[in-house]
């Protein structure tokens, strides 16, 4: 986004890559950082679960039909800052992480998507030349292996994807080439291996969430557009392919997670608000299209982090990072009450 390039681009660190991963984090560079422990009574209680093996931000988590949660890529800020094409899996029976396949190319900012045949779509991102990449791979779950697929008409990062119910996956918006903000979505055909353009969001969005709701539609809430942080939200209907407005947000966020509960609701959690790096969640009412705080917290205020349904109905939330752009190896699990 080249309003976003210009506002960081005085205080860009000197390593190119570096510099990209960190260019949304240092819109709030200055912000504060407060851990707001869980209120009693709270519709969700958040508590502390096993370590990554690899600390990483901007990567991607996906369930697993095993039950298994499968991180891949994302960025690693150290002495030596680097694009990752590691992947390591999540047993929520014993809460370890061990390490599987590697990706046949280092991206962060991406996409993955579980497919129908449980084949994991890896979609864009940045890569180790800090380029948006427009190629595409898929994570076989029997053997670990990657292999490549139909790429993308137009190379993105901080898009989403979201399995549609007739098997086609839609990816959303997003940073193309040159920081060049992305109104345009397209549909990814399984059996094909390739993609098609559909209809355009009602404004460009980048570090948003999507999310299928149990009525078909896709719910795609905030991020940040061309200006600042925004609250806004809107619906994507797959028979028309057009997008309406719908409720705005009760904290304007980016880089946050929104999680399906089984109970219908959209959980929105952590991200990056005005004020800094968030612990608040919210949840969202698709019969109303009403937004409401959860009045329960994170334990680590975090963003570009991942969060992820488990069939026991709770909510791994997953690394990411905070105010001072340190990657986390933490993670934590959301109960409803």
């Amino acid at each position: 986004m080249k309003i976003l390039h210009s506002l960081v681009s005085s205080v860009r660190p000197a390593n190119s890559v570096l510099a990209r991963r960190l260019a949304f984090p240092l819109l709030l560079l200055g912000a504060g950082l407060v851990l707001v422990p869980p209120c009693p009574g709270a519709p969700f209680v958040f508590q502390l679960t096993g370590r990554l093996i690899q600390g990483r931000l901007n990567h991607t988590a996906t369930l697993l039909e095993n039950g298994k949660v499968l991180v891949a890529g994302g960025f690693n800020r150290s002495s030596n800052p680097s694009v990752l094409a590691s992947a390591e899996l999540y047993d929520p029976a014993t809460g370890t992480w061990t390490n599987t396949g590697q990706l046949a190319t280092g991206r962060d900012g991406h996409t993955a998507t579980l497919l129908p045949n449980g084949m994991v779509l890896v979609a864009g991102g940045l890569d180790s030349t800090s380029n948006a990449s427009a190629s595409v791979e898929l994570y076989d779950p029997a053997t670990g292996a990657w292999t490549a697929t139909g790429s993308l008409n137009n190379a993105r990062e901080f898009h989403t994807a979201t399995l549609l119910p007739n098997g086609m996956v839609l990816v959303a918006a997003g940073e193309g080439v040159a920081g060049a903000a992305i109104k345009g979505a397209e549909l990814y055909d399984p059996a094909s291996g390739t993609w098609t353009d559909t209809g355009s969001l009602r404004r460009d969005r980048v570090a948003h969430t999507a999310t299928l709701l149990q009525n078909g539609r896709v719910l795609v809430a905030g991020g940040l557009s061309r200006g600042p942080i925004n609250a806004s939200a809107e619906l994507y209907d797959s028979a028309s392919g057009t997008w309406t407005a719908t409720g705005s947000l009760v904290t304007a966020r980016d880089a946050h997670t929104a999680t399906l509960l089984p109970n219908g609701k959209v959980l929105v959690a952590g991200g990056r608000g005005i004020s800094g790096v968030l612990a608040s969640a919210e949840l969202y009412d698709s019969a109303t299209g009403a937004w409401t705080a959860t009045g329960s917290h994170l334990n680590n205020a975090r963003s570009q982090h991942t969060a992820t349904l488990l069939p026991n109905g709770n909510v791994l939330v997953a690394a990411g990072g905070n105010a001072s752009f340190q990657a986390f190896r933490s993670a934590e699990l959301g109960a409803p009450r």
